[in-house]
């Protein structure tokens, strides 16, 4: 209806309202620690029936892989300092 009351076969749409499927934010997962904390959140989802457990299960599993590529990673970055080192005090 229009403002004087008539129906004009016109809807006013108030675009400023969220989408239905609005993007997700972001989460951190720069760290092991911030990927546990993720994977703590999605355990009390779980549990809370805020997620499916199923859907769940595959999200822990891919933070969980996460988590090991990121330790696997700051050892390299360990022991490649650890072998410099060695390599100086050789001489």
């Amino acid at each position: 209806m229009s403002s004087s009351g008539k129906n004009t076969g016109w809807e006013i749409v108030d675009t400023k309202k969220e989408s239905a499927d609005p993007t997700p934010q972001k989460i951190n997962l720069h760290t092991p620690a911030a990927i546990r904390r993720e994977m703590a959140a999605v355990y009390r989802d779980m549990r809370a029936d805020r997620i499916e457990k199923q859907d769940g299960t595959r999200l822990i599993y891919a933070l969980d892989r996460l988590r090991e590529a990121m330790k696997e990673e700051i050892l390299d970055q360990r022991i490649t300092v650890v072998e410099q080192v060695l390599r100086i005090r050789k001489g």
